[in-house]
């Protein structure tokens, strides 16, 4: 019995039972249903805020995740949103494109009126990266005849002649080729000069400009156009533009160097100049018997 009563555990005891003697004494409207809660509360109260702290940060994790999860949704969205904008500035672009090369195209027919364009798409060409030699979807099936050299345009300017035609398709020689020569003008001072093509100019998509006289008025930027010599190719289409001038000593040794109004690396379409027929008249002008 006294180590009952000198026990440490005893004596907790009595100072629990004393603290509610105390508060039933203090609070006679606090039942003891009361008072055993906030005597159980008491020592849980540590407990109680660690779990309350536990569980706003898992609340708060799990809030993050769905924010992030969200934000998630909103990028892939704006992602697609840009990625569809893009998409439709590049049709814009497209359109504006074919729209500015058609009113080149109605340019060229109306200047053009005796002679008669027929829309041609390119479906092959010789291996590298410029069309130099290419294959086109029109024939003879189209009213094409062989070993008339049919002078062929895109928008920009001159592209070249056709040099066999088939059934179905037909060859086209394009002036970068070696196999092409063009008589040429120059718009400004109307000299008349030779444009070829060249092995080694024709991988940088280039021409080279020939007999150039020694006192010929000729600079960088000089646009040449056909000159209507040889029967080949109308007067007045744009070939190119001068961009670099190599002189020599020697009478007709200097060339100049031309860039193409066509860009020959990228061709998908072109038209065929075609002479119209005049009801009466044979081609070249002979009239018909």
């Amino acid at each position: 019995m006294k180590n009952l009563v000198t026990s440490k555990w005893f004596i907790i005891l009595v100072v629990i039972v004393l603290l509610i003697v105390l508060l039933v004494s203090t609070n006679s409207s606090v039942g003891p249903v009361n008072v055993l809660r906030n005597v159980i509360r008491i020592p849980l109260a540590p407990l109680q805020k660690v779990y309350v702290s536990l569980t706003e940060k898992a609340t708060g994790f799990f809030q993050d995740v769905a924010s992030m999860k969200q934000a998630r949704e909103e990028n892939l969205q704006m992602k697609e949103t840009i990625r569809k904008l893009e998409q439709n500035s590049l049709e814009i672009a497209e359109l504006k494109r074919q729209n500015e090369a058609f009113k080149k195209l109605l340019d060229f027919k109306e200047e053009y009126s005796d002679y008669t364009f027929l829309g041609s798409i390119i479906i092959g060409k010789d291996p590298g990266n410029w069309f130099d030699v290419f294959t086109i979807d029109r024939g003879v099936k189209d009213g094409l005849k062989r070993g008339l050299g049919y002078p062929v345009i895109a928008a920009e300017g001159l592209v070249g002649r056709i040099s066999n035609v088939e059934v179905l398709s037909s060859n086209v020689v394009s002036i970068i080729d070696m196999d092409s020569t063009v008589s040429v003008r120059v718009a400004r001072t109307r000299d008349l000069l030779v444009v070829r093509g060249d092995l080694l100019l024709k991988n940088d998509g280039l021409c080279r400009v020939d007999y150039i006289q020694p006192n010929a008025d000729l600079e960088p930027g000089d646009v040449l156009e056909t000159s209507g010599m040889g029967n080949v190719y109308p007067k007045g289409i744009r070939v190119g533009v001068i961009d670099k001038i190599i002189q020599n000593e020697g009478q007709y040794d200097s060339y100049a160097i031309m860039k193409p109004a066509v860009d020959f690396k990228r061709l998908e379409e072109v038209e065929i100049l075609t002479k119209t027929q005049v009801p009466g008249v044979m081609p070249g002008g002979t009239e018909l018997p």
